[in-house]
């Protein structure tokens, strides 16, 4: 079997730098496969695309654009907020920080500047408009489960009525 565009539950390998460049950005090489469902918006667009039609113990490079990864840099999510915003925390430039945004979700932030009135912060990926390279390996892969499916999640998420969902 190989990898579909909905519905197949994969796992990979991967290190991941930027074309050209030999500086290894993020790996997990030597630990558990990364486990997704393709068709759920779960990887990056790009990555997932190449992955279509691989079978399990193939390996390739990737090349993904940055329009495919985590997009083109946008200048207007730099922003400058009040300092009293970061009360209690040791500002340190490049330092990442997470909050939450509107709906609830994790916002990550890398801190650009500050002084005592404001903190420049980045609301954008930290690999935003940067071109990626994957050297992946496909471990596994096989269809999803009706359940996997409808939930999206590897394993069903409620078997057993742990995952906190009120079973």
């Amino acid at each position: 079997m190989a990898v579909k565009e909905e519905n197949s539950v994969v796992g990979i390998t991967y290190e991941l730098t930027e074309p050209g460049k030999s500086e290894i950005i993020d790996s997990n090489k030597g630990g558990a496969p990364l486990e997704f469902i393709t068709g759920k918006g779960q990887l990056i667009p790009g990555l997932e695309k190449a992955l279509v039609g691989m079978k399990a113990g193939e390996e390739k490079t990737v090349v993904v654009p940055a329009e495919e990864a985590y997009g083109v840099r946008d200048e207007s999510a730099v922003q400058t907020l009040p300092r009293e915003q970061f009360e209690g925390i040791d500002l340190q430039k490049g330092m990442t920080l997470y909050g939450q945004g509107q709906n609830g979700e994790t916002i990550q932030v890398t801190v650009k500047d500050f002084d005592e009135n404001g903190v420049t912060v980045d609301f954008n990926h930290p690999l935003a408009g940067k071109d990626l390279e994957f050297k992946v390996k496909v471990e596994s892969e096989r269809d999803a489960t009706p359940e996997e499916a409808a939930t999206g999640q590897v394993g069903g998420g409620c078997a057993g009525g742990s995952c906190g969902c009120g079973h």
